[in-house]
């Protein structure tokens, strides 16, 4: 099978060269260059439209085991193509929780049978994820996974962490932190501040993540182990990994688009699709993690795609589900807020979600490169288009963006070469 796009526009460096073809061959990218001339099976004319490595999303919840009335394999992977994702590394919040290599040959069972897009299990960093005993990494590591994780809960015993970074060290295993101290989150359910005073609503303070970023530093910077922290929100979580950085400390950190497009406002209403854990900040919070992706301070976008049935966030607000969907909305977001706004150049936008996730999972993905997988986007930034939930491929709709306006449109999305999601007008 052989396949010719034509015309396209492509990143090299920071600049972006014009009127570049590509071939694929037999699910890999042959070669790429200017007036490609040769028999192809297939057509494709990307002109102006551009040619991207596929997206990798270090951070999302496919709900399967267990949960597959919010999200399965088969409609967590197609939402993903839809937004432009040929990667995706899963959270091990499962019931049962990945925790073991028998859940772990599921996910990869399943991913193969079902699932258009690459998987790759994360699992947990202690069994149950009742933050006490390490998990069996070893044997995890085996059957296919690429970190560990307790997401959605944190360890909250540091001997624990540490001797899990140690453990994992061992292994080559990223440790992925969800830095919530839940002691001073006191069942909160919104950040702490007039908008939940306002509203009512029990808050949860930034220090509860700050404290906990900062102790994550602390074991990194001690046991010579990386760590690496998820969904940072706070100013004071930005700086204390800035200072981390500049120390030498083997710390990274991700953001999600809701932390860089949306404040506590958002709540405002009672709307619980803006109910997350951790929760929408403050303006100040919001510029900082602007400040932190500008800098490199903030290495990686993830999703944090967390999807729920509408039942589990039609109810009041403090027992709403906390998270939202995000695989279908957070390159137009990024595009929209980051590069239109001048914050970040396209090259940099596009490196914090292929390029960076990838180096820090360690998988061979996110990039355009010759004699590799043709796993790779094609997308219309001059597409201005406003967000629909109701058209999610996912099976949950529960986004705070419905309505919004935004450009960048993924118009098609391949991996090994094979069209698996079409732009339909």
């Amino acid at each position: 099978m052989r396949t010719l796009i034509k015309n396209a526009k492509v990143l090299i460096g920071n600049k972006t060269e014009a009127g570049i073809d590509l071939l694929i061959e037999n699910g890999l990218l042959a070669s790429m260059g200017k007036n490609i001339v040769t028999e192809a099976d297939e057509m494709i004319d990307a002109t102006n439209h551009y040619v991207l490595p596929g997206l990798v999303d270090a951070h999302c919840h496919l709900r399967d085991p267990g949960y597959e009335y919010k999200e399965d394999i088969e409609s967590g992977t197609r939402s993903a193509a839809k937004g432009g994702f040929t990667s995706i590394a899963c959270m091990p919040n499962t019931n049962p929780p990945t925790d073991n290599a028998a859940v772990v040959r599921y996910i990869k069972e399943k991913a193969c049978q079902k699932g258009v897009v690459n998987v790759y299990p994360i699992g947990a960093i202690t069994k149950g994820l009742e933050g006490n005993e390490l998990s069996e990494m070893g044997t995890m590591k085996e059957a296919g996974i690429v970190a560990v994780s307790d997401d959605g809960r944190p360890v909250m015993n540091s001997d624990v962490m540490k001797k899990a970074l140690i453990y994992a060290g061992q292994f080559g295993l990223t440790v992925i932190s969800h830095c919530e101290d839940i002691n001073l989150a006191d069942g909160g359910s919104m950040n702490e501040g007039v908008i939940s005073a306002i509203m009512g609503l029990r808050g949860i303070p930034s220090v509860s993540e700050d404290v906990m970023v900062s102790r994550e530093i602390i074991l990194s910077e001690y046991t010579k182990v990386p760590v690496h922290i998820a969904h940072v929100s706070t100013k004071t979580s930005v700086e204390l990994i800035r200072q981390a950085k500049r120390r030498g400390v083997k710390v990274t950190a991700e953001t999600c688009p809701h932390y860089f497009t949306l404040t506590e406002k958002a709540c405002l209403g009672y709307d619980t699709n803006a109910k997350m854990n951790p929760p929408l900040r403050t303006e100040e919070d919001l510029r900082a993690v602007i400040e932190g992706l500008k800098d490199g301070t903030i290495d990686i976008i993830a999703t944090d795609h967390a999807p729920h049935h509408i039942d589990e966030k039609n109810v009041e607000f403090e027992k709403a589900a906390n998270g939202i969907v995000g695989f279908e909305t957070a390159l137009a977001l990024g595009y929209s807020y980051l590069v239109e706004q001048g914050h970040l150049t396209l090259s940099g936008l596009i490196r914090k979600m292929t390029v960076n996730p990838a180096r820090m999972l360690k998988i061979d993905k996110g990039t355009l490169e010759c004699g590799k997988a043709a796993d790779l986007i094609i997308v219309d930034f001059d597409n201005e288009y406003k967000i629909d939930v109701s058209k999610f491929a996912s099976k949950s709709k529960n986004s705070p963006f419905d309505g919004f306006m935004v450009k960048g449109r993924v118009m098609t999305t391949m991996v090994n070469g094979k069209i698996v999601y079409q732009y339909q007008r």
